[in-house]
């Protein structure tokens, strides 16, 4: 992470953020304009007070009643533009933030999986949020403040020189200590922000995990130890936010002295203007309020670095989850119904593995058989599974997926053809039709409730909402083996011509296997099936045997 930390370069960070503005450029544009529009109608309240004041003590002619309706107008102006700026800044925000959480997502769900996740869920997600959030709010709300800060810094300066040069020449030297102060606690604040980042993905994961497998914890009495380890995690963040406020409150005490050395220069280069005539009241008002036109720009620039420096540690962590290796992209590859798949000298080992997984292997998995594919736990048998799915690359050799008239590398474009039933429990959250149309999106009901007849899941007739029954997180209603069959159904609902069972009936009893293997035969008579199983009965209903190991 470091050493990314090191190669990001100042045009990335803005080229990051530039083509992740795509869509809302002009609403921010208008965000900027409403904000220098507001910088327009401030300066001219200044001017309006001065007026006002200089009328009511003689030094100028006009109308009162005039200059105090003109004073109320803008005053109206102010509120109506700051209100649509506000709503403007809003709708933009969310925009911004559903976009860059969109793209990461695909990008995630894209990329190539190595057999080992790099980072943990919950940091995933706590990026996915927590980062999205810190650089959304920096883009839709910081820069155009920012920018509109710059224009309010230089318009009150201008001002400020046409009344009094000297004193607006005095007010800006407080500037190149704000500037100093901001390079110097660039490369501190940068860094405690990313460690309180990442400090809150451990934290994050930490409470996924623990809910995710809250019954292994109680089963092993493991509470006190898992608060603990809470506990532990919540200190050290504690101790780094503590650290990055104390740096944080230093900076602003030294900006909060230059500020009000400012505001008393400014009060009393008027008190001496007045006594010596050359300086009215009306004069003395407005420099006193230009001073916060120009003073408290300022400040809020040496507030605004803070929060850029935030937002670089969140790119840095996002990009991360970009740098993943993307999967191809392109037109599935459809082979005819007779299809098959060749292995042919394949060799694979994870990337941190230390001997190989599989070792010069070579079978054909011939059109329309069936093959059980057997051996103890840690052989390969799931390894190869995905192989087949192109979920992993082989270290050397190739699978190939062939039919009468073509054969084609496995890649990502030809699992199309592929049905795929994992091992487990692997519903997602939502009701069983959800569930169901993931396998296929344009499936009627009569199509699912053929699926779940072949998957010998019948019991959804039963239910009460039938279809429409809602499933937990992980199936949570349901049995293992309902999960089981309606995953099966789920999975039978693709149009690919070769099945992948890995471990389908491991939660069935008996009965319900032997009817559900019968099933599966029939239904799918002249399609190529491999199962990943223990069990030799279903091994009886298989042409040929491959034992792994």
């Amino acid at each position: 992470m470091k050493e990314l930390q090191k190669k990001v370069t100042i045009g990335q960070y803005i080229n990051w953020l530039w083509q992740n503005s795509k869509g809302v450029r002009g609403a921010l544009a208008g965000n900027v304009l409403l904000g220098g529009l507001s910088v327009a109608l401030n300066l001219g309240f200044i001017w309006v007070c001065k007026y006002l004041v200089d009328i009511a003590t003689g030094d100028k002619q006009g109308s009162i009643v005039a200059i105090a309706c003109l004073m109320a107008g803008l005053m109206l102006a102010r509120i109506i533009i700051n209100a649509w700026n506000s709503r403007l800044e809003s709708v933009t925000y969310a925009r911004m933030n559903f976009i860059i959480r969109q793209r990461i997502y695909s990008n995630l769900l894209q990329s190539q999986w190595e057999g080992k996740e790099k980072m943990h869920s919950g940091d995933t997600l706590n990026r996915l949020f927590s980062d999205v959030d810190a650089i959304t709010r920096v883009i839709c709300q910081e820069f155009p403040s920012f920018l509109t800060t710059l224009v309010q810094l230089v318009a009150a300066f201008l001002f400020m020189c046409v009344m009094d040069i000297r004193l607006a020449l005095i007010l800006i030297l407080i500037m190149p200590l704000l500037i100093l102060l901001s390079k110097v606690f660039f490369r501190k604040m940068r860094q405690l922000t990313r460690d309180i980042r990442e400090s809150e993905s451990s934290i994050q994961s930490h409470i996924q995990e623990s809910l995710q497998h809250k019954t292994v914890i109680q089963s092993l009495e493991g509470g006190d130890m898992a608060e603990g380890r809470l506990d532990d995690l919540q200190q050290t963040e504690y101790g780094q936010v503590l650290r990055r406020t104390r740096f944080n409150v230093i900076s602003r005490s030294i900006v909060g002295v230059a500020f009000n050395a400012g505001y008393a220069t400014a009060f009393i280069w008027s008190a001496f203007g007045i006594w010596h005539g050359t300086t009215t009241y009306g004069m003395m008002t407005a420099f006193l309020q230009l001073v916060g036109q120009i003073q408290g720009p300022l400040v809020r620039l040496t507030h605004q670095i803070p929060n850029f420096i935030y937002a670089t540690a969140s790119i840095d962590r996002l990009m991360e989850l970009e740098d993943a290796e993307k999967e191809e992209r392109g037109e599935p590859v459809r082979l005819g119904e007779g299809a098959g798949i060749r292995i042919d000298n394949l060799t694979f080992r994870y990337p941190d593995g230390v001997s190989d997984v599989l070792k010069d292997f070579s079978f054909d998995f011939k059109p329309g058989t069936r093959t059980a594919i057997v051996g103890e736990t840690g052989v390969g048998k799931s390894t190869l599974i995905r192989l087949m799915l192109s979920l992993l690359r082989p270290t050397g050799g190739h699978v190939k997926l062939y039919d009468a008239e073509k054969e084609v590398d496995a890649s990502p474009l030809t699992r199309i053809n592929i049905v795929y039933v994992p091992q487990g429990n692997s519903l997602l959250s939502g009701t069983i039709r959800d569930n169901l149309l993931l396998g296929d999106p344009a499936a009627d009901d009569r199509k699912m409730w053929d699926a779940l007849d072949t998957a010998a899941a019948e019991f959804v007739h039963e239910l009460p909402q039938g279809l429409d029954t809602v499933c937990g997180e992980r199936g949570t209603g349901l049995s293992e083996g309902q999960a089981q069959r309606i995953a099966i159904a789920r999975g039978l609902l693709r149009p690919g011509s070769i099945l992948l069972l890995d471990e389908f009936s491991a939660s069935l009893d008996p009965e319900t296997e032997d009817r559900l293997i019968r099933n599966l035969t029939a239904h799918d008579a002249g399609k190529t099936l491999i199962f990943i199983t223990h069990r030799e009965k279903i091994a009886a209903y298989c042409d040929n045997i491959l034992r792994l190991g």
